[in-house]
C-alpha cells in the first residue's frame, strides 16, 4: 500500500540547510582593499598552549607558553582570517614540540599564501636549586621566550631568558661605615645562535655576573652565605652588562646579543638601567 506523502516530506535536510547557509557566508577578509597599505604582521596573540622542550638535566621539561602568531598581508588584502592560525597549532598536536617551530612557520606560509611568518612563544622555566650551605633543593622559576620568524625558507631565531639575581652598590659600600644597599636587578638576554644554546646555560651565564644569585628556599645559614657573597662581590648595573658580555663574546656559538639590565632600587624611587647589544 503506497504511504500518503505529508507536507514536510519535502522539507530540506538539516545537513543542507546548513550548506546553503554556508554558502551565503560573505568572506569580508577576501575583499580588496584600496589604501594601498601592506601589513608587516598580522595575527593573533596571548594564546596560551601546552608546550614541551628540551631540560638539560631532564631531556625534556613540559610547561606552557603564551603565543603570538603573525603573517604578513599584501596590500590589495583586507584582512586576513584569525581562525587559520589556530587550525595550524592545533594541526601539529596538543602539544607542541619545540623542534617543530619550522614545521609551524612553514604552515603558515602555506595556509596564508605569505611570504612571511612569525611565531613568539614565552614560557616560565623551572630549575631545582640547591641552597649553598643547607642544600635543600627548591623549584625556581624563570622566563624564557623564543622570536622566530621565516621569510621564505630562511629561518631567523632569538632566544631570550629574564633571570632575577641580586646585586650589591660598590658605592654605598665604599662610603658607608655599616652595611650597603643592596636589590633585587632583572637580566634579559637575547642571543643569535649558530648552535642551539642550554636555557640553563645563559641562566648560570646570568647568575654568575651579579652579586648573587636568588634562590627560591633558604634557611638562616643559606642567608647569611648569600648576603656575605653579595657583600663580598658588589656590582653596578653597568658591572653586570659588562660581566654578562665578556661571557657572551667568549661563547664560540653566539653571533648576537642584547644584554639589558634594570636594578629595582631599595633606596631611590627609581631604577638604574644599562643595556649592551652586539652583533
Amino acid at each position: 500500500m503506497a504511504r500518503i506523502p505529508h507536507h514536510h516530506d519535502t522539507e530540506v535536510l538539516p545537513e543542507k540547510r546548513e550548506a546553503s547557509h554556508k554558502s551565503k557566508l560573505h568572506d569580508k577578509q577576501s575583499e580588496r582593499d584600496h589604501r594601498e597599505l601592506r601589513i608587516d604582521k598580522v595575527g593573533v596573540r596571548g594564546m596560551r598552549f601546552p608546550i614541551q622542550l628540551r631540560d638539560k638535566a631532564h631531556s625534556v621539561q613540559n610547561t606552557v607558553a603564551t603565543i603570538g602568531m603573525f603573517v604578513d598581508l599584501p596590500k590589495e588584502f583586507k584582512g586576513t582570517h584569525m581562525s587559520r592560525f589556530v587550525e595550524v597549532l592545533n594541526a601539529h598536536g596538543s602539544v607542541v614540540h619545540v623542534e617543530n617551530i619550522p614545521d609551524i612557520l612553514f604552515a603558515m606560509q602555506e595556509k596564508f599564501q605569505a611570504a612571511t611568518s612569525h611565531l613568539e612563544m614565552e614560557f616560565p622555566y623551572f630549575l631545582v636549586k640547591t641552597a649553598p650551605v643547607s642544600g635543600k633543593e627548591s623549584v625556581m622559576d624563570y622566563t624564557a621566550r623564543f622570536d622566530a620568524a621565516a621569510c621564505k625558507r630562511e629561518i631567523d631565531f632569538v632566544l631570550t631568558v629574564k633571570a632575577n639575581v641580586t646585586t650589591l652598590c660598590p658605592c654605598s659600600k665604599a662610603i658607608s661605615a655599616r652595611g650597603a644597599h643592596n636589590q633585587r636587578g632583572e637580566v634579559i638576554v637575547q642571543v643569535r645562535f649558530r648552535k642551539p644554546i642550554w636555557i640553563e646555560d645563559l641562566i648560570g651565564l646570568i647568575e654568575s655576573s651579579a652579586s648573587s644569585e636568588l634562590y627560591a628556599l633558604l634557611k638562616r645559614e643559606d642567608e647569611k652565605a648569600v648576603t656575605e657573597r653579595a657583600y663580598d662581590n658588589p656590582v653596578f648595573v653597568e658591572d653586570l652588562v659588562r660581566n654578562v658580555a665578556l661571557k657572551l663574546n667568549a661563547h664560540p656559538e653566539v653571533t648576537w646579543y642584547k644584554i639589558e639590565a634594570e636594578n629595582y632600587e631599595s633606596i631611590h624611587n627609581h631604577n638604574a638601567y644599562a643595556c649592551i647589544e652586539k652583533g
